[in-house]
């Protein structure tokens, strides 16, 4: 551990330098970093303790959960909803805000997550990971819908870990962004990518490509332009990527460049997007934009949208600064 961060020790040395800091947020931290190891374990475990496949039940949004979905939720859940530090949480995976218990104290903050991300990609060992937001609140109180309904602007703090070859967390607190691996033989994790960025151009590309038929003009000449390489506008070959994880994109972009997309399609017109505003969007915009990249609806910076309610969807438009504000302009010029 000589000359080694831990990530406990780069929160306090940051509050050090708040004056108004009570200690509260780094707490709150430490319990998010505990259920993310515990969830690391299970994860990393598997079928060798039966927790691969379906649950056999769906989530408030009408999807198949995976038997880890349902425990990663009642981890994360149990280790927050004791600590003193929540007014109250809201998950993915439960239609309504979750509760403090009322044996407990309520805090200032609280705290929306979800708990497996990718999870469609687990019964195939590839990387899937736990994506949380926190928001102040009115302390002392149980918070209500309407405490969580913040614009992306508002958060404190976001992060997303990642469960793959090693555990890594990437957090943001509004002061740039930085990832920590989980140091298995100590049980910290490690400061080990200071001051992530993300270059403003790309040649790399993210989209499910089966639903190009239903894209808006705009996302079809972009990627149209992507796929002619040299031949076409843009003078240079694109490589594409798609991994059906959004901490791994995301991972992959912070630390090589490029760009993702979840666009609005025209497959149900009931929803105006695939992903979740408050478990998805909104963290990975503020990580994204504190690591230099930008992200869009495609029509509207992501964080300035005012939630209308938990499960609000969007479409998605992130990653190096220059191509996100190419694809903005292609949907402006309709």
């Amino acid at each position: 551990m000589a000359n080694k961060v831990t990530l406990t020790q780069f929160l306090i040395e940051q509050q050090r330098g708040l004056p108004d800091a009570s200690g509260t947020f780094t707490l709150l931290l430490s319990n998010i970093l505990t259920a993310c190891k515990e969830i690391s374990h299970i994860v990393n475990r598997g079928d060798l303790i039966g927790a691969l496949g379906s649950a056999e039940s769906e989530n408030v949004q009408g999807e198949v959960q995976k038997k880890l979905d349902i425990i990663t939720n009642d981890i994360m859940i149990r280790a927050l909803n004791w600590t003193g530090q929540l007014a109250g949480m809201a998950s993915e995976e439960e239609d309504q805000i979750i509760p403090i218990p009322g044996q407990y104290p309520k805090g200032k903050y609280l705290v929306l997550f979800d708990p497996l991300d990718g999870s469609s990609n687990i019964d195939i060992n590839m990387t899937v990971g736990t994506i949380f937001s926190i928001l102040r609140s009115r302390e002392g109180i149980d918070a209500e819908l309407a405490d969580f309904l913040q614009k992306g602007t508002e958060q404190v703090c976001a992060g997303f870990v990642l469960y793959g070859p090693s555990t890594m967390m990437v957090l943001t607190t509004g002061h740039g962004v930085n990832g920590f691996t989980l140091d298995q033989d100590v049980g910290e994790f490690i400061l080990t990518h200071r001051n992530m960025t993300i270059p403003e151009e790309t040649k790399e590309f993210a989209i499910n490509m089966s639903n190009q038929r239903f894209w808006e003009p705009a996302v079809q000449r972009y990627v149209t332009e992507c796929v002619q390489g040299t031949d076409g506008p843009r003078q240079k070959d694109f490589n594409m990527r798609w991994i059906a994880s959004m901490v791994a994109e995301v991972y992959r972009i912070l630390t090589r460049g490029g760009v993702f997309m979840y666009p609005y399609d025209y497959r149900d017109p009931s929803k105006p997007g695939r992903l979740r505003l408050m478990y998805e969007a909104n963290p990975m915009a503020f990580i994204v934009e504190q690591a230099g990249g930008a992200c869009s609806t495609g029509r509207q910076r992501i964080m300035d949208i005012k939630p209308e309610g938990l499960h609000q969807r969007v479409p998605v438009v992130l990653g190096a600064k220059k191509e996100v504000e190419r694809i903005v302009d292609y949907h402006l010029q309709g």
